[in-house]
């Protein structure tokens, strides 16, 4: 009798190994799924809102990163029969949590991707909910060079105090399955994507989407709306190029990775394409003329700028950033 029953549960067990790969992932995220309900929730606003006929948004609010418990960025949905496309993940497994349960509302087609339009920390804390659905995670490449940097762990324990609970010592950053360094279709059940590649812009490698069926474009960070942009460590030549190069031709709405979707994507662009502009022109001319950083910093006009959220936490040292960047251009020449 011990001899069957120990030849029964070897067979199980041989059997199990031959389990096909969506099988063996469908229990693998349905465990994983069970551990969200130990997320905590999160006291914040988080309205689902429709843009188009297959693309549903979260917007957040104008503020610094630790601002209304970390949702400051945007995140979208896509739609489609066959499955939800995310696009960003926001800034932490709470607000990711959250977002589904607003998508919940809509669809109960299983969450199948999520595209990062960047590894910056609002956008990429709450991948690891929507890995636990069972979604393959896309990613720019460039992104192992924030990821791989120590930043990014020291933003990660920084948030863990500042955004304590909902980024906690089991946020962890998820690596993508997919890497795209190029312009890329994707067919999504009846929905067609254009993942644009942009290159090292506004971070170390970015992307926007294009949904086509709908004309809706997700820029992701290379466009702020009604707040002053992060810089960071950004290529802003590259960045600035990429906007001046944009083809709006034919947009129906666009959806920016920070402020509210616009139904005119060439307005859109002005606040962003105007500001970088404005610092690169200011810093230039400062280094032109062999001005320490905070002459050139003083003598520039920035009174259009002074009123939107955020200018008094990020644009010193936008300008600085890049201020040390066209020095060192001009040094290397």
């Amino acid at each position: 009798m011990r001899i069957i029953l120990l030849g029964l549960l070897v067979l199980a067990l041989i059997s199990g190994l031959y389990l096909s790969a969506g099988a063996a992932r469908d229990v693998v995220s349905s465990a994983m799924a069970s551990n969200t309900s130990d997320v905590p929730s999160v006291p914040v606003e988080m309205p689902l809102q429709k843009l188009s006929d297959h693309v549903y948004y979260v917007q957040g609010v104008a503020g610094i990163a630790t601002d209304n418990a970390g949702f400051i960025s945007n995140a979208a949905a896509i739609v489609t029969n066959e499955g939800v496309v995310i696009v960003d993940a926001l800034g932490s497994p709470a607000l990711a949590k959250k977002f589904l349960q607003r998508i919940r509302e809509v669809t109960d087609k299983p969450i199948v991707k999520v595209i990062v339009t960047h590894y910056h920390a609002d956008h990429i804390y709450g991948l690891q909910l929507f890995k636990a659905e069972g979604a393959e995670v896309i990613a720019p490449a460039g992104y192992h060079e924030y990821v791989e940097a120590p930043i990014a762990e020291q933003r990660l324990e920084e948030r863990r105090i500042s955004l304590a609970p909902w980024v906690d010592e089991n946020t962890h950053i998820v690596m993508p399955d997919t890497v795209i360094d190029k312009n890329t279709t994707m067919q999504v059940g009846d929905v067609e994507l254009d993942i644009l590649y942009l290159g090292a812009a506004h971070s170390d490698g970015d992307l926007a989407v294009l949904v086509k069926n709908d004309a809706v474009l997700i820029s992701g960070d290379l466009i702020f709306e009604g707040r002053v942009p992060f810089t960071g460590s950004a290529n802003t030549a590259h960045w600035l190029d990429v906007l001046e190069h944009l083809d709006n031709t034919g947009l129906k709405a666009l959806l920016p990775g920070h402020g509210p979707a616009a139904s005119n994507p060439g307005e859109a662009v002005k606040l962003t394409l105007d500001y970088l502009r404005t610092v690169r022109d200011a810093m230039q001319r400062g280094v032109d003329e062999m001005m320490t950083f905070e002459e050139a910093y003083d003598q520039a006009d920035w009174s259009r700028f002074e009123k939107l959220p955020a200018f008094d936490a990020t644009h010193r040292r936008n300008a600085y950033g890049v201020f040390l960047s066209l020095e060192e251009a001009a040094l290397a020449q």
